[in-house]
This record gives C-alpha cells, sequence and structure tokens, in this order.
C-alpha cells in the first residue's frame, strides 16, 4: 500500500535521527561539537530530550473530526504551523550559509526564524532574505549605546518581534568546546584543520562564502581583531545581568511585539508579565547554561499550571523537541507555539540547501498524521488528548 505525503521530504532521511546522523559525517567535528554540546555533564541537555516521553497522548478513534488545520495565528500573523526556527550563534561555521538558507526557506514555508546577535548573517541581509519576516534574538549589550542602535537598525528594517536573551549573565561551561578550542572566539588548531580537511563539501562551501563572522555585529567592532582581541570585545560587549530594569528600558523603546527568552519560573513569568511583554519563549538554552536546572519541557508544565498565565502572554517552547509527537507533547501540556534548533541545523548539515525545507515538510508531515491518529482538527484541541 502506497501513502501520500502532504509534505514531500526527501524519504531517505525520515527523522530528525536520520538528519543528525548524516550532518555529523558531513560537518567538522569541532563545528558539531559546538552544535552538539551542553553545559558541564551535559545532563540538563539529555533531559530536555527525554523527559518528553513522560507524556502520553490518547487518541478518540470514533470522534468525528473534519479537516486537519496545523495554522496558528501569533502577534497578528498567521503561520502555517505553530513551529519556527530558532536562534542559533555561529550557524555559518556549522554549516556555510546556514542563516540565509534559514531564513528563506522559513519564509517560503510561512513559519518564523529568529536571528541570533551572535550569528553570521547581519540584521539587513536576513531581513532581505526573508521578505521582512524573520524575527531577531538579542543578546543585551552592556552599553545602551550599542543596544539602541541594533534596535534602530531593527526598526530600519521593520522587524516584526524582537526576542530578548535573558538566559546568559554568563557563558556556561561547555567542555567540548572548551577541548576543541571553540569556546569564543573560534580558534583553528592543527586537530581543527584535519577535521576541515576531512570535510570537503563544508570547506568548499565554506571558500565560497566566506570565513564566518559576528556579522551583525561588524559595525562595531575595531578592523583587524586577531581571535584574542575578538574574544575581548565579545566579552566586553555582551557579559552581563539581564534584569528587569534592562528589559522594561527596551520595553519603553520597542513597539512591536516583544518576548523574553529563557523564562523557566514563576518569579520571572510574573516579572515579565508586570513590564507588558507579549509573550515568553520557555528554555534553558538547549541545555548549555545550567546543568542542575530541569529540562525546558518540565519548566512549561509547571509554568502552564498556573492558568492566568495564558491570557496575558503567549508561552512558548524551545528545548528538546526531535518529532512531530514531541510537538504534540507540547501543545498538550500548554505550549502556544514552539520552536526547534538543532534539528534544522541537522537539516542544513545534511542535506545543504535542501535541508531547510526538508526539515520543515518533515516536522509537518509528523505533526499532521499525529493529529490525525488524535482526531483533532486544530492545535487548540491538543490539550483534549493529553492522558
Amino acid at each position: 500500500m502506497s501513502v501520500k505525503i502532504k509534505y514531500p521530504y526527501n524519504p531517505g532521511y525520515p527523522s530528525v535521527a536520520d538528519l543528525k546522523k548524516r550532518a555529523k559525517w558531513r560537518i567538522p567535528k569541532f563545528a558539531f561539537d559546538y552544535l552538539e554540546g551542553g553545559c558541564n555533564e551535559e545532563l540538563n541537555l539529555a533531559r530536555n530530550e527525554n523527559d518528553f516521553d513522560d507524556i502520553l497522548l490518547k487518541p478518540q478513534y470514533l470522534h468525528v473530526s473534519g479537516d486537519i488545520d496545523m495554522s496558528v495565528e501569533l502577534f497578528g500573523k498567521t503561520y502555517s504551523a505553530a513551529f519556527g526556527i530558532s536562534p542559533i550563534g555561529l550557524q555559518g561555521l556549522m554549516w556555510p550559509n546556514a542563516p540565509e538558507i534559514l531564513a528563506k526557506a522559513a519564509a517560503k514555508n510561512n513559519v518564523p526564524y529568529i536571528l541570533s546577535t551572535v550569528s553570521t548573517s547581519s540584521i539587513e541581509r536576513i531581513a532581505e532574505v526573508s521578505n521582512g519576516e524573520a524575527w531577531f534574538q538579542l543578546y543585551h549589550p552592556t552599553e545602551d549605546r550599542l543596544r539602541d542602535d541594533i534596535l534602530n537598525r531593527l526598526k530600519a528594517v521593520e522587524c516584526p518581534v524582537l526576542v530578548v536573551l535573558v538566559d546568559v549573565p554568563s557563558f556556561g561551561l561547555r567542555y567540548r568546546e572548551i577541548k576543541s578550542g571553540l569556546s569564543m572566539p573560534p580558534k583553528m588548531n592543527i586537530s581543527n584543520i584535519f577535521q576541515a580537511m576531512i570535510c570537503p563539501e563544508w570547506g568548499i562551501k565554506t571558500l565560497k562564502h566566506g570565513i564566518p563572522n559576528f556579522a551583525t555585529l561588524q559595525p562595531y567592532m575595531e578592523k583587524g581583531l586577531d581571535l584574542s582581541q575578538l574574544g575581548q570585545f565579545m566579552n566586553k560587549t555582551f557579559t552581563g545581568k539581564v534584569n528587569i530594569q534592562k528589559v522594561q528600558a527596551i520595553r519603553d523603546i520597542w513597539q512591536g511585539p516583544l518576548v523574553l527568552k529563557g523564562i523557566t519560573t514563576q518569579e520571572d513569568m510574573e516579572a515579565a508579565i508586570s513590564i507588558g511583554v507579549d509573550g515568553v519563549i520557555v528554555s534553558n538554552h538547549g541545555g548549555r547554561q545550567i546543568d542542575a536546572g530541569e529540562s525546558s519541557i518540565h519548566s512549561l508544565i509547571r509554568l502552564t499550571q498556573n492558568t492566568s498565565y495564558a491570557s496575558k502572554v503567549k508561552i512558548m517552547l524551545d528545548g528538546g523537541i526531535r518529532s512531530g509527537v514531541d510537538l504534540g507533547r507540547a501543545y498538550a501540556v500548554g505550549s502556544d507555539f514552539n520552536f526547534m534548533g538543532r534539528p534544522f541545523m541537522y537539516g542544513v548539515g545534511a542535506l545543504g540547501d535542501e535541508g531547510a525545507d526538508h526539515t520543515i515538510n518533515m516536522f509537518k508531515a509528523q505533526l499532521y498524521q499525529v493529529m490525525q491518529q488524535l482526531s483533532i482538527e486544530n492545535i487548540k484541541q491538543f490539550p483534549s488528548r493529553l492522558l
């Protein structure tokens, strides 16, 4: 029996695990370790994925249901599905031109893409290739002057949503990156050069697109910085705690939708609501900041138990989602929208320019099948299928 696939993708890679396996082979080890690693012993990294297994869903096979609609309205725009692409730093290091590949595909498929301050394409370039649809995640600078200039650049390109990262008061101790010399900034040693040489397509494309750099931050850097000076610039420019007063200052300046990423506790949720943010992304930074913390999905479950929050902000999730089943589980416990980072980088690393479209369609196909199996018509019905 043949099965018609509503959202076509490469059948050789039907899962995130398949994409990850191929991406690991095509990306140099030092760059893949940067993508893959968590902090310390990587316990919270594992919890992010494993804790989804405890969430069970119940089908209702005899329930009469109509056509499936995966679309969702968020901040005044209707997206084709309730998931998007998370911000990741140094994307072009892991696969050349990755930010543009992902931003183009997201706009084409009508899902959000979030550009990181420390990614490898600029605000202006991503706005161009995404037709102005890309969101932006701000690493809060230590200087208000730099903050204001970045916000003015975002206003100039009419960025639709600003995401402020709040969970990096210091950079996590990531042992894989320390061993490879890739903590910040990247350092090329003999081992890393050898790893690059045995990944020829990565190397050829890197030569074509150029050595990756922090493109958005180029206007604020002195020309000709060596690696040690670049590291000093990053530490000086971005090291520091983001408190509620700093977020309030941004709220006063930014008139569009404002989202805080890295919220995991009731105290921070209530502080965010008190200054009028429009949404939060529950996240533990992909298990890269604190190993003794709980998984993102467990934080979401705790926060959504307070039913008053849902009427005040959009509650979104980032971390640990690896399938359409996981997407359904997250919606069932109260998430309004979900973001994924590593799966999309696996997709681009595995399949290059086709990887972003493939991964979007793969998740749509998986989510569609889950909704068929549960006999539900739209995303808002998932909580009724929580066991």
